[in-house]
Protein backbone atom coordinates (compact mmCIF):
# COMPACT_ATOMS: atom_id res chain seq x y z
CA UNK A 1 0.00 0.00 0.00
CA UNK A 2 1.33 3.42 -1.00
CA UNK A 3 0.94 5.08 2.42
CA UNK A 4 3.15 2.47 4.08
CA UNK A 5 6.96 2.63 4.25
CA UNK A 6 8.97 0.09 2.24
CA UNK A 7 9.04 -3.48 3.64
CA UNK A 8 6.17 -2.79 6.10
CA UNK A 9 2.96 -4.82 5.66
CA UNK A 10 -0.51 -3.63 6.57
CA UNK A 11 -0.65 -6.10 9.48
CA UNK A 12 2.68 -4.87 10.84
CA UNK A 13 1.55 -1.25 10.52
CA UNK A 14 -1.68 -2.04 12.36
CA UNK A 15 0.25 -3.68 15.20
CA UNK A 16 2.51 -0.64 15.50
CA UNK A 17 -0.51 1.67 15.75
CA UNK A 18 -2.42 -0.44 18.29
CA UNK A 19 0.58 -1.18 20.52
CA UNK A 20 1.44 2.53 20.58
CA UNK A 21 -1.70 3.22 22.64
CA UNK A 22 -0.79 0.62 25.26
CA UNK A 23 2.86 1.63 25.64
CA UNK A 24 1.92 5.33 25.78
CA UNK A 25 -0.56 4.53 28.53
CA UNK A 26 2.25 2.89 30.51
CA UNK A 27 4.44 5.98 30.13
CA UNK A 28 1.58 8.28 31.10
CA UNK A 29 1.28 6.46 34.43
CA UNK A 30 4.97 5.79 35.23
CA UNK A 31 6.72 8.20 32.81
CA UNK A 32 9.05 5.34 31.80
CA UNK A 33 8.72 1.81 30.48
CA UNK A 34 6.51 2.48 27.50
CA UNK A 35 9.31 3.93 25.38
CA UNK A 36 11.57 0.96 26.03
CA UNK A 37 8.74 -1.48 25.31
CA UNK A 38 7.88 0.25 22.04
CA UNK A 39 11.53 0.28 21.04
CA UNK A 40 11.54 -3.51 21.39
CA UNK A 41 8.41 -3.74 19.23
CA UNK A 42 9.93 -1.55 16.52
CA UNK A 43 13.15 -3.57 16.55
CA UNK A 44 11.18 -6.74 15.81
CA UNK A 45 9.21 -5.24 12.90
CA UNK A 46 10.97 -2.44 11.02
CA UNK A 47 14.44 -2.38 9.36
CA UNK A 48 17.30 -1.98 11.90
CA UNK A 49 18.58 1.28 10.41
CA UNK A 50 15.16 2.89 10.95
CA UNK A 51 14.58 1.80 14.56
CA UNK A 52 16.29 4.66 16.46
CA UNK A 53 15.13 7.59 14.29
CA UNK A 54 11.54 6.30 14.00
CA UNK A 55 11.39 5.58 17.73
CA UNK A 56 12.54 9.15 18.33
CA UNK A 57 9.81 10.55 16.08
CA UNK A 58 7.14 8.49 17.86
CA UNK A 59 8.39 9.63 21.25
CA UNK A 60 8.11 13.27 20.21
CA UNK A 61 4.36 12.86 19.90
CA UNK A 62 3.99 10.78 23.06
CA UNK A 63 6.05 13.07 25.25
CA UNK A 64 4.48 16.22 23.81
CA UNK A 65 1.01 15.03 24.76
CA UNK A 66 2.15 13.94 28.21
CA UNK A 67 3.96 17.24 28.86
CA UNK A 68 0.90 19.21 27.72
CA UNK A 69 -1.45 17.32 30.01
CA UNK A 70 0.90 17.81 32.99
CA UNK A 71 2.13 21.29 31.95
CA UNK A 72 1.05 22.92 35.22
CA UNK A 73 3.40 20.63 37.15
CA UNK A 74 6.61 21.00 35.09
CA UNK A 75 9.75 21.91 37.07
CA UNK A 76 11.25 24.44 34.65
CA UNK A 77 14.50 25.10 36.63
CA UNK A 78 15.48 21.50 35.88
CA UNK A 79 13.98 21.17 32.41
CA UNK A 80 15.65 24.22 30.82
CA UNK A 81 19.30 23.28 31.57
CA UNK A 82 18.50 19.70 30.55
CA UNK A 83 17.52 20.95 27.09
CA UNK A 84 20.71 23.00 26.75
CA UNK A 85 22.80 19.98 27.71
CA UNK A 86 20.86 17.83 25.24
CA UNK A 87 21.95 20.03 22.35
CA UNK A 88 25.60 19.44 23.19
CA UNK A 89 25.01 15.70 23.62
CA UNK A 90 23.27 15.40 20.27
CA UNK A 91 26.05 17.22 18.44
CA UNK A 92 28.69 14.96 19.95
CA UNK A 93 26.59 11.82 19.44
CA UNK A 94 25.99 12.71 15.83
CA UNK A 95 29.73 12.78 15.23
CA UNK A 96 30.33 9.23 16.51
CA UNK A 97 26.92 7.59 16.10
CA UNK A 98 28.33 4.70 14.10
CA UNK A 99 31.61 4.29 16.00
CA UNK A 100 30.77 2.91 19.47
CA UNK A 101 29.58 -0.64 20.26
CA UNK A 102 25.97 -0.73 21.44
CA UNK A 103 26.61 -3.53 23.95
CA UNK A 104 29.16 -1.45 25.86
CA UNK A 105 26.72 1.45 26.06
CA UNK A 106 23.95 -0.86 27.29
CA UNK A 107 26.18 -2.22 30.07
CA UNK A 108 27.26 1.25 31.19
CA UNK A 109 23.70 2.55 31.14
CA UNK A 110 22.25 -0.46 32.96
CA UNK A 111 24.92 -0.31 35.65
CA UNK A 112 24.42 3.40 36.18
CA UNK A 113 20.66 3.05 36.56
CA UNK A 114 21.07 0.30 39.16
CA UNK A 115 23.54 2.46 41.06
CA UNK A 116 21.22 5.46 41.04
CA UNK A 117 18.28 3.37 42.26
CA UNK A 118 20.02 1.25 44.90
CA UNK A 119 23.42 2.88 45.60
CA UNK A 120 24.04 4.47 48.98
CA UNK A 121 25.99 7.36 47.48
CA UNK A 122 23.75 9.09 44.97
CA UNK A 123 24.21 12.35 43.13
CA UNK A 124 21.69 14.38 45.06
CA UNK A 125 22.81 18.00 44.91
CA UNK A 126 20.20 19.62 47.13
CA UNK A 127 22.30 22.61 48.20
CA UNK A 128 20.88 25.01 45.65
CA UNK A 129 19.28 25.66 42.29
CA UNK A 130 22.62 26.28 40.58
CA UNK A 131 23.92 22.82 41.48
CA UNK A 132 20.68 21.22 40.33
CA UNK A 133 20.90 23.09 37.04
CA UNK A 134 24.45 21.83 36.46
CA UNK A 135 23.42 18.23 37.18
CA UNK A 136 20.41 18.57 34.88
CA UNK A 137 22.57 19.91 32.04
CA UNK A 138 25.10 17.09 32.46
CA UNK A 139 22.34 14.46 32.49
CA UNK A 140 20.81 16.07 29.39
CA UNK A 141 24.11 15.91 27.53
CA UNK A 142 24.93 12.34 28.60
CA UNK A 143 21.47 10.91 27.96
CA UNK A 144 21.13 12.56 24.54
CA UNK A 145 24.55 11.26 23.55
CA UNK A 146 23.45 7.76 24.60
CA UNK A 147 20.06 7.98 22.90
CA UNK A 148 21.74 8.38 19.51
CA UNK A 149 22.88 4.75 19.88
CA UNK A 150 20.38 2.88 22.05
CA UNK A 151 17.20 4.91 21.62
CA UNK A 152 15.34 4.80 24.93
CA UNK A 153 17.22 6.60 27.72
CA UNK A 154 14.18 7.60 29.75
CA UNK A 155 15.16 5.29 32.66
CA UNK A 156 18.60 6.96 32.79
CA UNK A 157 17.01 10.41 33.08
CA UNK A 158 14.43 9.18 35.59
CA UNK A 159 17.04 7.56 37.85
CA UNK A 160 19.32 10.62 37.68
CA UNK A 161 16.80 13.42 38.19
CA UNK A 162 13.77 11.71 39.73
CA UNK A 163 14.63 12.73 43.29
CA UNK A 164 14.35 16.42 42.34
CA UNK A 165 10.66 16.10 41.52
CA UNK A 166 8.38 16.75 44.47
CA UNK A 167 5.55 14.38 43.51
CA UNK A 168 4.43 12.02 40.77
CA UNK A 169 2.69 14.75 38.73
CA UNK A 170 5.83 16.91 38.69
CA UNK A 171 7.91 13.85 37.86
CA UNK A 172 5.78 12.79 34.88
CA UNK A 173 5.36 16.30 33.46
CA UNK A 174 9.01 17.35 33.85
CA UNK A 175 10.36 14.04 32.58
CA UNK A 176 8.07 14.23 29.56
CA UNK A 177 9.27 17.73 28.67
CA UNK A 178 12.92 16.70 29.00
CA UNK A 179 12.39 13.67 26.78
CA UNK A 180 10.35 15.68 24.28
CA UNK A 181 13.25 18.01 23.62
CA UNK A 182 15.79 15.20 23.68
CA UNK A 183 13.95 13.19 21.02
CA UNK A 184 13.28 16.32 18.94
CA UNK A 185 16.97 17.18 18.88
CA UNK A 186 17.83 13.56 18.04
CA UNK A 187 15.38 13.44 15.13
CA UNK A 188 16.79 16.69 13.74
CA UNK A 189 20.32 15.27 13.88
CA UNK A 190 19.26 12.04 12.15
CA UNK A 191 17.57 14.14 9.47
CA UNK A 192 20.79 16.08 8.95
CA UNK A 193 22.69 12.79 8.76
CA UNK A 194 20.43 11.77 5.88
CA UNK A 195 17.66 9.56 7.26
CA UNK A 196 14.57 9.80 5.03
CA UNK A 197 11.53 10.37 7.26
CA UNK A 198 9.23 11.17 4.31
CA UNK A 199 7.95 7.62 3.54
CA UNK A 200 7.17 7.11 7.23
CA UNK A 201 5.06 10.24 7.81
CA UNK A 202 1.56 8.72 7.21
CA UNK A 203 2.26 5.75 9.50
CA UNK A 204 3.95 7.97 12.07
CA UNK A 205 0.87 10.19 12.19
CA UNK A 206 -1.36 7.21 13.01
CA UNK A 207 1.08 5.87 15.60
CA UNK A 208 1.30 9.26 17.32
CA UNK A 209 -2.50 9.71 17.36
CA UNK A 210 -2.85 6.29 18.92
CA UNK A 211 -0.20 7.23 21.47
CA UNK A 212 -2.06 10.42 22.39
CA UNK A 213 -5.17 8.36 23.10
CA UNK A 214 -3.16 6.08 25.39
CA UNK A 215 -1.62 9.09 27.13
CA UNK A 216 -5.00 10.61 27.93
CA UNK A 217 -6.29 7.36 29.43
CA UNK A 218 -3.09 6.74 31.40
CA UNK A 219 -2.99 10.29 32.77
CA UNK A 220 -6.42 9.83 34.31
CA UNK A 221 -5.15 6.76 36.13
CA UNK A 222 -2.04 8.63 37.33
CA UNK A 223 -4.15 11.21 39.16
CA UNK A 224 -5.69 8.42 41.27
CA UNK A 225 -2.42 6.61 42.03
CA UNK A 226 -1.08 7.02 45.62
CA UNK A 227 2.34 8.70 45.80
CA UNK A 228 3.98 5.89 47.80
CA UNK A 229 2.72 3.27 45.37
CA UNK A 230 4.05 5.32 42.47
CA UNK A 231 7.53 5.58 43.99
CA UNK A 232 7.77 1.87 44.79
CA UNK A 233 6.54 0.87 41.33
CA UNK A 234 9.00 3.30 39.72
CA UNK A 235 11.91 1.74 41.60
CA UNK A 236 10.88 -1.75 40.52
CA UNK A 237 10.45 -0.75 36.88
CA UNK A 238 13.82 1.04 36.79
CA UNK A 239 15.50 -2.06 38.22
CA UNK A 240 13.87 -4.40 35.69
CA UNK A 241 14.81 -2.12 32.78
CA UNK A 242 18.41 -1.84 34.01
CA UNK A 243 18.74 -5.62 34.32
CA UNK A 244 17.31 -5.97 30.83
CA UNK A 245 19.97 -3.60 29.46
CA UNK A 246 22.73 -5.54 31.24
CA UNK A 247 21.42 -8.87 29.93
CA UNK A 248 21.36 -7.54 26.37
CA UNK A 249 24.79 -5.95 26.75
CA UNK A 250 26.35 -9.19 27.97
CA UNK A 251 24.73 -11.14 25.13
CA UNK A 252 22.37 -13.22 27.24
CA UNK A 253 19.78 -12.75 24.50
CA UNK A 254 19.76 -11.14 21.07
Amino acid sequence: MTFLPPDITLLEATLLVVISAFTSGISAVMSIGGGVAYLAVLASIIPPAAVIPIHGAVQIGNNASRAWIQRAHIAWPIAVPFVLGSIAGAILGGQVVFALPEDVLRIVLGGFILYMVWGKMQFRFTSGERARSVVSAVVGAASTFLTMFIGATGPFVASSLGHYFADRMVFVGSHALCMLFQHTIKVVVFGILGFAFGPWIPLLALIILSGIFGTVIGSRFLARLPEETFRKALKIILTVLALNLLAAGFGLYS
